[in-house]
């Protein structure tokens, strides 16, 4: 079972920067990959970015590639989503996630509660 404990979300103005982090605790010894996803009300969830634990390798939606950078601490156990230039539009819920090994090809998605980011014009 792993819990995933989001932060750092807040109130900023567009072009603006902000950093979200996410504390993972248990299980996390079979960690495949972190990652961050978006949600707004009423709107289908987003795919944000993404990182896989071992080796680093990170993926990114195309409407924030340039302008978001994930990383993690292995050691610490944290993911954290660097937001630059932000637009009105990444107002969203921004919620956690890792993906555990349960089997030789098997993953299990945990999802973090959110922090709230929100963007003014």
């Amino acid at each position: 079972q792993v819990q995933l404990v989001e932060s750092g979300g807040g109130l900023v103005q567009a072009g603006g920067s902000l950093r979200v982090s996410c504390a993972a605790s248990g299980g996390t010894l079979s960690m495949y990959r972190m990652g961050w996803f978006r949600q707004v009300p009423g709107k289908e969830r987003e795919f944000v970015a993404s990182i896989t634990w071992s080796v680093g390798s990170t993926y990114y939606a195309d409407f924030v590639k340039g302008r978001f950078t994930i990383s993690r601490d292995n050691a610490k156990n944290m993911v954290y989503l660097q937001m630059n230039t932000l637009k009105p539009e990444d107002t969203a819920v921004y919620r956690c996630t890792a993906e555990v090994w349960t089997g030789p090809s098997e993953v299990y998605k945990y999802w973090g509660q959110g922090t709230q980011v929100t963007v003014s014009s």
